[in-house]
């Protein structure tokens, strides 16, 4: 049973980190080839291509090597963290949680390896532009999403630390 669990786990990432790296390869291929001309435009999506050096959305970009690298064993720790809780889940949590890694890992990969994450999907309505992400941020917002739902829907917790 264990055997089977750690298989279906490990192939929900595996999918998760390969649907990711196709989509950023491919994507870094059609930039390269369309010389960084815009891939795709529409009235409410755009695809092209920018590198994040910060963490989600973009957020606390550095141009300091010392704060990226920082930034970046920080978030190898908050891996670690999610594997743990992962061992001691089940259910639906489990699974959110699998999103979260699974996009985690995806998004380190390319901090590692291209020391940025190539971001490429922008939702907007007019010139409203929503923060630019790649599939990778989708199953780690997704996860989050999850574990939010379930921590206001969860019925078997304490009842003394309720208000009413």
């Amino acid at each position: 049973m264990i055997k089977k669990n750690l298989f279906i786990s490990s192939s929900f990432i595996l999918f998760i980190f390969l649907l990711d790296r196709l989509s950023k390869t491919y994507v870094i291929y059609l930039n390269n080839k369309l010389l960084g001309s815009e891939i795709f435009s529409s009235n409410f999506l755009n695809i092209y291509l920018i590198w994040n050096e910060g963490i989600a959305f973009g957020l606390f970009s550095f141009n300091e090597k010392t704060f990226y690298n920082i930034l970046t064993i920080l978030i190898l720790i908050i891996i670690l963290v999610i594997f743990i809780m992962i061992m001691k889940s089940d259910g639906l949590k489990k699974y959110s949680l699998l999103m979260i890694l699974g996009g985690a890992l995806g998004n380190v990969f390319d901090r590692l390896y291209y020391k940025a994450v190539p971001d490429f999907i922008d939702f907007h309505i007019g010139n409203f532009h929503w923060f630019i992400f790649n599939v990778a941020d989708i199953f780690i917002s997704l996860g989050v999403f999850f574990m939010i739902f379930l921590e206001f829907t969860d019925k078997t917790k304490n009842k003394k630390n309720e208000f009413f």
